[in-house]
């Protein structure tokens, strides 16, 4: 990683970009809408690698508690480190809006990014049964938290 990384504010603007790597990193991606929504009601970030977006993720926070509710770094840019930085700024984020807590749901299979947020701190606390749309049915969702620090 030698290009300088940094985040900006996602915009409804910004929605074709952050479409094209939610659709190429997941087989059941958010829709347009979902994003949309988010953008008006949540604290949405775009992360840039040099001048390229390479990532998005959303939070949601209620009083003193943080929900990571979307976390993607585009397929071709994972591997790198990418997404602890990513991570590393939302719970940053989330701890300046006053979180002390955050919770999230990951797939059950999705072992890479369980690793990603237990590396960070999060600790499996509950398991969502079929939570998940799937191919072929429905997945588990893991329910982690974690304890910010400001």
């Amino acid at each position: 990683m030698s290009d300088a990384i940094s985040f900006r504010p996602m915009t409804e603007a910004d929605l074709e970009a952050v479409l094209k790597i939610e659709y190429a990193a997941f087989s059941h991606p958010w829709t347009r809408g979902i994003f949309a929504d988010s953008v008006k009601s949540y604290d949405c970030w775009l992360m840039f690698e040099g001048g390229q977006q390479v990532g998005h993720g959303v939070i949601n926070v209620i009083i003193d508690e943080a929900h990571l509710l979307n976390i993607t770094v585009k397929p071709e840019s994972q591997g790198r480190g990418l997404g602890l930085r990513l991570l590393e700024f939302l719970m940053q984020r989330a701890a300046q809006l006053k979180a002390g807590e955050c919770f999230l749901e990951v797939r059950a299979s999705n072992q890479a990014a369980y690793r990603l947020y237990e590396r960070y701190g999060f600790n499996e606390v509950g398991r969502r049964r079929d939570y998940y749309p799937a191919v072929g049915g429905r997945e588990d969702a893991l329910v982690m938290a974690c304890t910010l620090v400001d």
